[in-house]
């Protein structure tokens, strides 16, 4: 089900699509899944893995960032993105109330939901990173993990070991320590879109394949 969620930006409320989908029989909990910088809320890799998600009994809702849903290429300021991480949480409990909501995203859009938890402007159970962008490919110095600390929320980080924009990985390992509450996977082999060299598969079947270390995740989470 498509759905319209209305975001409140400095020049005005504007509306971003979300695809909200349920799986069969009732939801243990919701995750919101964030696209990356230079994809929309469509892509093949966040289709797969919220369908995988759903077969795991989770509901998932991906949504579209404004710049994305008025047709540039370029990510906006970070207080859109947060807006917008806010107004999807809001219609996420409002849709689905009393179970766990998780904040999820590719790249770009997971480093925007920890900017959002950081900040207090969301309030998840959790936060999944799939292939967080610790700094510009080459370029370890741009660290950009300075406020994961603040987050009391469990984070899990999902990486791929030849990933630029984590390598080298000790950069990383010192963020994921330096947090109240988070864990790292390493994919092996597994590039910023944990594509694996020499082992080639679509983008749907990649994504798919990360939802059932993510749905063990949440589901230790909502345990607790």
């Amino acid at each position: 089900m498509t759905v319209l969620v209305p975001v409140t930006l400095p020049a005005g409320v504007v509306a971003v699509s979300c695809d909200l989908e349920l799986p069969d029989g009732q939801p243990w909990a919701a995750v919101a899944i964030a696209h990356g910088a230079g994809a929309g809320f469509r892509h093949p890799f966040l289709v797969g893995f919220a369908r995988a998600l759903r077969d795991e009994g989770v509901a998932t809702l991906r949504f579209n960032f404004p710049y994305v849903e008025s047709g540039r290429r370029m990510p906006g300021p970070p207080a859109h993105a947060i807006a917008t991480w806010s107004a999807v949480e809001t219609a996420a409990r409002d849709a689905l109330p009393e179970i766990p909501f998780v904040s999820a995203g590719k790249s770009y859009g997971g480093r925007m939901a920890s900017m959002a938890a950081a900040e207090g402007a969301i309030a998840p159970a959790a936060l999944v990173y799939l292939g967080y962008p610790l700094h510009p490919p080459g370029r370890p110095e741009k660290d950009r993990s300075a406020h994961l600390p603040q987050i009391a929320a469990p984070q899990l980080f999902v990486e791929g070991t030849t990933d630029p924009f984590v390598v080298p990985h000790e950069g990383l390992e010192a963020a994921v320590a330096s947090c109240q509450d988070a864990t790292l996977e390493w994919i092996d082999g597994g590039g910023h879109s944990f594509e694996v060299k020499g082992a080639k598969r679509p983008p749907d079947e990649i994504g798919a394949g990360l939802a059932p270390l993510v749905a063990a995740f949440v589901r230790r989470v909502a345990a607790r």
